[in-house]
């Protein structure tokens, strides 16, 4: 029986650049999913992409508008488009997931007396004081939403918040998609076929799945495996996945280090892998060695959750997601020899100790990290301050 509080009436716009791929992407659907079966009716604005698809077969709406644009005219045009279809719409809560079009929903929520909530999805960077008030948008709702207990103490500390305005909602897991009973052969056969693996591979499978940018510690992962000894590298494959962003030249950086290395035989650079169940499956240790923190960091839960050991960078929500020692190992972050060294010893424990890691791993996030309790809890925020709004003096 759901445990989703009753929105029937009730209209939720979320806000956020585009629904491309992702895990601020995935949970703007799964939301949208909760709200439409609380009786609720969910609006997604963006500029779209691959994932409105997802939307609508959740029963979400999509309204297009340039959402990705940081340019200062078009915020300002969007926060007049919002308010006009909050207007229209009756939209009871706004929920903005990104800077630029945070500032939009932000002056649309104050232009027409809706609740707001920010999501507040990454520790972002810039020292300048135009930075920082551009970044401080992801503060001003009335209630922010933090995806990790670090995340909500970097937002404590960053902008001054008191612990109540700060929800710690971590990010869920579907246990459904996400579950290795439920992945056939002929997919994961598919995955091989996709990277070249071959159905004879005798090698051990590192995979690193992450938008293609610098931060996501791919040049980082590439370097520690230069680092190996040769013997040990030709026991191994590593395989890399995402997409870059428009007009980026950073796979082309990728691919350049790999050839610099001599690691064209050991490496896969492979574009976004939409059955990630599957790709989790059929490799054997799965790699979040990202340079900054990260908020949450679905990869290592959804890969725990698969039953994969993870190696993490030891920061961020990764110290919640991964145990050290026991669903995988956590090394310090950006240090080259140090994801080297934890590599080794990951490879020396044999499959029997990382297939124990990946059944700890897998009981972790199924106790903590659930879709159903992300949804549960963001529906409930939601509701309350509805609820508060309403009893609000005109």
């Amino acid at each position: 029986m759901s445990n989703l509080p009753d929105l029937s009436g009730r209209t939720i716009l979320q806000v956020i650049p585009a629904l491309q791929a992702g895990g601020a992407e995935r949970t703007v659907i799964e939301v949208a999913d909760a709200v439409v079966r609380a009786g609720g009716r969910a609006l997604v604005a963006s500029t779209g992409g691959r994932m409105t698809d997802d939307l609508a077969a959740v029963g979400g709406e999509h309204v297009e508008m340039k959402a990705d644009s940081k340019a200062p005219h078009l915020v300002w045009t969007n926060s007049s488009r919002l308010a006009k279809l909050v207007a229209d719409e009756a939209v009871s809560l706004i929920h903005a997931r990104s800077r630029a079009p945070g500032w939009s929903a932000y002056r649309a929520a104050k232009l027409t007396g809706t609740p707001f909530v920010t999501t507040y999805h990454g520790a972002y960077s810039g020292q300048s004081g135009l930075k920082r008030r551009y970044n401080s948008v992801m503060a001003r709702g009335d209630m922010v939403i933090a995806n990790s207990r670090w995340m909500a103490e970097h937002i404590a500390q960053t902008h001054g918040l008191t612990a109540n305005q700060i929800m710690i909602i971590p990010r869920g897991v579907d246990f459904t998609a996400f579950n290795p009973e439920a992945v056939s052969e002929a997919r994961r056969e598919s995955i091989r076929q996709l990277w070249g693996l071959g159905a004879e591979n005798k090698r051990l499978v590192l995979f690193l799945p992450a938008r293609l940018t610098d931060w996501k510690g791919q040049k980082l992962a590439i370097e520690a495996l230069a680092a190996l000894s040769r013997e040990e590298r030709d026991g191994l494959l590593l395989v890399m996945t995402g997409e870059a962003k428009r007009k980026s030249k950073y796979a082309d950086e990728l691919n350049e280090l790999i050839r610099h290395t001599g690691l064209t035989e050991a490496t896969r650079l492979r574009s976004h892998c939409e059955d990630m169940p599957a790709a989790f499956l059929t490799v054997d240790i799965v790699l979040a060695p990202s340079t900054r923190p990260e908020a949450f960091g679905r990869t290592a839960a959804e890969a725990a959750a698969m039953g994969r050991p993870v190696i993490a960078a030891d920061h961020g929500g990764a110290r919640e997601t991964v145990i050290d020692g026991e669903t995988g190992a956590r090394f310090n972050p950006g240090d080259v020899m140090a994801l080297t060294g934890t590599v080794r010893s990951l490879i020396s424990v044999g499959p029997q100790t990382r297939k124990t890691m990946g059944q700890n791993g897998r009981a972790h996030i199924q106790q903590h990290f659930s879709v159903e309790g992300l949804q549960t809890a963001t529906l409930s925020l939601y509701s309350a301050l509805i609820r508060t709004r309403q009893s609000e003096p005109a």
